[in-house]
């Protein structure tokens, strides 16, 4: 039987030891870290994110500020924002919430956020120090799904691990922090040959390419253990039927209106691995402990300096 990584119990330990950091912090410094939130437009979602990144600051001792631009907003006006934040020395951790409307440059926006505030890790300098083994402030999921596996247990050094995607925010950074952990690792992608030859080879599986249940059993090696980053929302009957079956639990909640989330795993894929984590309450929750935890850490460089 797989051993199941608990994202969400993971996840509350790890915030157990931010909230008891920023007291100490508070202690020393008589304040406590901060992270502004940006959020520009209405897309429903993306207020979701960030209202539940304030509350769990919250929640760990961290104080938050949220800054709501409507979607009509220049660009120039964010970017006099984002300065504005850059300069207050109350504020430590700058996230600018994604997506952007169509003619604002992503860019160039999150090049405009100081690399030591760079909570999300997606400056040109902190990737470059991540390439060296240097970063301070790494990107959250790929931080995430590295505290999984070490609290976990699970052999890093020596072992084959297959990334499947290769974006900026978890594929790259995340090969690279295997890498520093002297993983053997390949990156797959869209135009990968032998796609399921090589993960059925891998040690570590690692699906992050936003296709609900595209890996299926026959990509997984007995024993391997399974990183599912995908989360897509299910909008039909027939694709719940194929990836839950007809008699599941999962239909019977879709036909009740409920939100039915996918990973990028098979779950029938989850019976040849020795662990795994699940869609949803594996990688998600601790994607968001790692944003809290960099924001202490760019508190504690800050006050360093």
């Amino acid at each position: 039987m797989p051993e199941i990584i608990d994202g969400r119990r993971l996840a509350e330990s790890i915030r157990q030891e931010i909230a008891a950091s920023a007291r100490a912090f508070y202690e020393r410094h008589g304040a406590h870290p901060k992270l502004a939130a940006i959020l520009v437009g209405e897309d429903p979602a993306s207020h979701v994110y960030v209202r539940n990144k304030v509350r769990a600051c919250e929640q760990v001792d961290l104080e938050s500020e949220s800054h709501h631009l409507p979607a009509t907003t220049p660009e120039a006006d964010l970017v006099a924002l984002i300065d504005r934040l850059n300069d207050s020395d109350d504020v430590d951790g700058i996230l600018l919430q994604l997506p952007l409307p169509g003619h604002i440059s992503k860019t160039a926006m999150l090049d405009r956020i100081s690399p030591e505030k760079d909570v999300d890790g997606l400056h040109p300098q902190n990737v470059g120090l991540l390439v060296q083994r240097r970063a301070a402030l790494v990107a959250c999921t790929p931080s995430g799904i590295m505290e999984a596996l070490k609290r976990y247990n699970v052999p890093i050094a020596g072992q084959n691990a297959v990334v499947v995607g290769r974006s900026d925010l978890v594929g790259k950074p995340l090969a690279l922090l295997l890498m520093h952990e002297n993983a053997t690792v390949t990156i797959c992608h869209s135009k990968t040959q032998n796609l399921q030859q090589i993960a059925s080879n891998s040690d570590i599986v690692i699906a992050a390419m936003g296709k609900p249940a595209f890996l299926t059993a026959a990509f997984v090696r007995e024993g391997a253990v399974l990183i599912d980053v995908g989360t897509t929302v299910l909008n039909s009957d027939d694709e719940v039927i194929r990836i839950f079956g007809e008699d599941s639990k999962k239909r019977n909640d879709f036909a009740e209106g409920k939100t039915v989330l996918a990973g990028d795993v098979h779950p029938a894929a989850y019976a040849r691995s020795s662990m795994y984590t699940p869609v949803p309450g594996g990688i998600g929750p601790l994607t968001i402990t790692m944003l809290l935890k960099n924001t202490l850490r760019a508190a504690e460089l800050r006050r360093n300096r």
